[in-house]
């Protein structure tokens, strides 16, 4: 799904200059993580950026200099995810822009997965961004505020086979984030959940999918369907600093994000549908209530 390039202004958003904000980013190293760490090193912000390897994020520190901490962080393991987040405060002062970014994808259709490659799936993508943010917390609490961005897809709105697993790291993300979001408002933090089309960055690559055993019975199937969507129209990443940029300067911030042209759109026909079967069961689904007891 392209990224739409001029982003329109929208009224009930204020977006003061930036204020040299300091971010902390996991999956630094490729794709998105990578594209928004060195934007907004660039407009000079800091950054502490993480990956799994500091060999693939060391370049950063030769460009940047003093604004960015490199540090090496599997978000699997939760005393690496404590220690880097608190280094990363202490050396900075402050966290104002927690990113978690860190994924991949499982390819595999729902029955070809094995239950040690789901669990693989969700530490990466569902427990390691929980880890950040349970480590990022307290910090954000007692400097008064902070904001915390999660990287989903528009596939935490809507499901394709093949890669359903995925789908459902992505759901299960999404509904976390909201829950967060009402409950840490008090504190002054806001969440903000990202959610991008397809793009060409590095996630396609073999560095970002892992594949189940496959079955032959799935095999047409999975051909036909990967067929479908190779030839997809793909957004520019670089295209999407600014829109970020927009969103962390902003005093209201959305809660959701599409970061693309396509995924309203599609979104909004899987609603209509998932609406007129709900309704078309209307009257089952009030029968089944029963009396009040």
């Amino acid at each position: 799904m392209a990224y739409q390039n001029e982003i329109s202004d929208a009224g009930s958003l204020s977006t003061p200059a930036a204020s040299n904000k300091v971010w902390f980013i996991t999956g630094a190293s490729r794709g998105f993580g990578r594209v928004w760490a060195d934007a907004a090193l660039k407009r000079g912000d800091k950054v502490a950026a993480t990956a799994r390897s500091l060999d693939s994020i060391a370049d950063l520190k030769e460009k940047y200099g003093a604004n960015v901490l490199t540090l090496e962080l599997d978000v699997t393991k939760n005393e690496q995810v404590e220690s880097a987040v608190a280094e990363a405060h202490a050396h900075f002062g402050r966290l104002d822009i927690v990113l978690n970014n860190a994924g991949y994808s499982l390819v595999g259709t729902i029955e070809e997965a094995s239950a040690e490659e789901v669990q693989a799936l969700y530490n990466t993508n569902v427990f390691g961004p929980l880890a950040v943010i349970k480590a990022a917390l307290p910090l954000l609490r007692k400097q008064g505020g902070g904001h915390i961005l999660g990287t989903s897809s528009n596939l935490g709105q809507v499901v394709l086979p093949v890669i359903g697993y995925y789908c459902s790291s992505k759901w299960a993300f999404e509904a976390i984030h909201e829950s967060l979001a009402a409950e840490v408002k008090p504190f002054g933090i806001k969440v903000t959940i990202i959610e991008p089309g397809a793009y060409a960055t590095e996630f396609g690559s073999q560095e970002s999918l892992k594949f189940a055993n496959g079955m032959d019975i799935y095999q047409d199937f999975k051909t036909e369907f990967i067929g479908s969507i190779r030839d997809q129209e793909r957004g520019n990443p670089e295209a999407t600093p600014e829109a970020i940029f927009r969103i962390v300067d902003s005093e209201n911030p959305p809660l959701r994000f599409f970061l693309g042209s396509h995924n309203l759109t599609w979104v909004r026909k899987a609603y209509a549908e998932r609406m007129a079967v709900w309704e078309e069961w209307e009257s089952v689904s009030n029968a089944a209530q029963g009396t009040s007891v």
